[in-house]
Formats: structure tokens, sequence, C-alpha cells
């Protein structure tokens, strides 16, 4: 038995979030809805305009492998923090949710813990300023091969491919869980990040990858074909798993050329904060655990619907127990 049943690297970001109105955006120069990359001192201002501020650990492959771990998987994480007030918040939140935290708080290092202010407007929508300091610069050498060789499977962050360093990492762990017997999986993590490095995705997911999960925006856009079917159909041509998030539209699974439609019932988002991490981690909580295509679907699905109820990305009802009231489990 492996030690891990899921193992994720990604950005290790503390994420600080509050609520705002879309005047505050215009005023502030925030494009709502996606999410950018700022400077440290641009960083400052934003924070430093915060109110009621909420604070967690965050990062998308993070927020799934917490997700993952509070269902009961046995988990590790890989990020780098430096050991300052928010790298030590964070390594001490993630170990209290009993994550396996590979990567100990950096004392030295020249760049500061990664930090995203989120701004949430009534409509749910959710505003992403990201200053990555260390987090962006994690490499092969803050991979442990011994760790990720005891992971059954191992769930790669998008995100870190803006970096030839985070590029070799993923390949480092995922070989490494490969070779072990376990199976390695890519986050998409949005469509500017597939615009930056299509050719090295679709690379990693035809060489490398078990399994890719992505939204409709970003499955379209590793093929530009303007047609999800045809999307779908070229990325499942070369990848024996294929999971893509619709909306309100449901989600459809291709595996081994088998294609499952899972629907889900539309509803206004609190805070749209973490939705796909969190159906990430209902997905894999199935896949790990042998459950069909189906039923994970719905586990991811059921999982994102708890965590669009509320602000933060990190479910705040016990999903096992939803799952359960659903049959589920």
């Amino acid at each position: 038995m492996k030690k891990y049943q899921l193992a994720g690297i990604g950005n290790a970001v503390v994420d600080v979030i509050a609520r705002a109105d879309d005047s505050f955006l215009d005023h502030m120069g925030i494009e709502k809805g996606i999410m950018q990359l700022i400077e440290r001192e641009r960083g400052e201002t934003l924070y430093g305009a915060m109110g009621n501020r909420v604070q967690t650990p965050g990062g998308s492959l993070a927020n799934t492998v917490a997700g993952a771990g509070a269902l009961g998987l046995r988990t590790a994480f890989f990020g780098r923090v430096k050991d300052d007030a928010l790298g030590r918040f964070y390594a001490d939140a993630m170990t209290n949710e009993g994550i396996a935290f590979v990567n100990a708080p950096e004392p030295g290092a020249e760049l500061p813990t990664s930090r995203s202010m989120i701004f949430v407007t009534p409509d749910g929508e959710r505003s992403m300023n990201t200053y990555l300091g260390i987090s962006s610069e994690l490499g092969p050498e803050h991979v442990d091969e011994s760790v990720a060789a005891d992971a059954e499977v191992i769930f790669l962050e998008g995100y870190l491919f803006d970096k030839d360093k985070g590029k070799e990492a993923f390949l480092k762990a995922a070989r490494a869980c490969t070779a072990a017997g376990g199976k390695a999986g890519i986050a998409i993590s949005d469509p500017f990040c597939v615009e930056r490095h299509r050719e090295d995705f679709l690379r990693l997911i035809e060489h490398e990858m078990d399994f890719v999960i992505g939204n409709e925006a970003e499955i379209r856009s590793l093929y530009q074909n303007d047609d999800l079917e045809a999307d779908l159909a070229a990325v499942s041509a070369i990848c024996p798993l294929v999971i893509c998030t619709r909306s309100g539209d449901g989600v459809t699974i291709v595996k081994d050329g088998v294609r499952t439609d899972v629907p889900v019932k539309k509803v206004v988002p609190v805070d749209a904060t973490g939705a796909g991490d969190q159906f990430a981690a209902g997905f894999l909580y199935g896949l790990v655990t042998g459950r069909d295509m189906e039923t994970c679907g719905r586990m991811g699905s059921m999982a994102a619907g708890e965590v669009i109820g509320h602000m933060g990305p990190r479910p705040e009802a016990s999903v096992s127990a939803l799952f359960k009231a659903a049959g589920l489990a």
C-alpha cells in the first residue's frame, strides 16, 4: 500500500479574501473575473485596500489536496514558502489539516511567501490578484522523488508551467510516480496558461499524463477547433482520461473513448472561488477509491456545489456527509 493516495504539486499561496462591488474594482483598476499576476508593490496596495479580510492557505492544487484529504484520502503537497509569518501560517495550516507538507519553510529565502488578494463581487465572481513570490521558483530540486513514488496519484498545477524549472519539477514528480505504478494528471489551470504553453501542455498530456482536468474554456483552448466536441475528441485521442467541467451544463468525461455526461443543478454562486479545485478533489476521491466515472463526476460536482455556496475556496460543510446523503458513499 502506498503511503499517499494523492500528492499535489503547485503554488503555495495564502489567499486573502474580501467582498467588493464593481465600482471598487473599477476604482482600483482590477479586471473582473480573472486571475492577474501582480508585482509586490501592487500586492501591498491591494492588501491595504481590503476590508474584513479572510485569510486561508490556498493555491489551486493545494485546495484540491485539502479537499481530498478532508474526504479521507492520505495526502501530500509539494510547494515552496519562506520562513516568514505567512509561510509559517501556511505550513502549519496544511499540516494541521493532515496534509504532509513536503517542503519546510525556508529561512533566508530571497522572495516572500506568495499571496493572492481575491475580491468577490455580489454576483459571486472572483477577481484574483496574485503575487507569486517564492512559490513560482519551485524546481526539480524541490521534488522529493521518494514522496512522489509513494503516491497512488500525483496531480500537477498548470500555473507552474510559466517557468522551465516548474516544467522540470513536473516531469520529475510525474515520472517518479508512474515508474512506481502510480498515475499522473494535470489541471490545465486557465485558458491564458494554455495560450502561453500550448505545445508543452500537449506534449506533456500525450506522453506523460494519465488524465487531464479542465473547464470548457481550457479544453477548447488546447486545440482551438472552435467546437467543444472536436476539442474533446482531439484531447481524448492523446490522453486516456479527460474530464471537462461545463459550469451549469454539467460534466463530460471521456475514459478510453467511452463518454459519460453528468448533469448538474444550476445555482447562483455566492462565491465561485475554488469551485474547480473542489470538483477535482471530489472527482479524484472517487477515482482513487475505485468508483465509476458517473459517480466520480457526481462527487466532483457535489464538492464544487458545496464550496460555491459560501465565501472561501474550501468546504465548510462535511462533503463526506453530503456524499452519504446522496447515496454516493
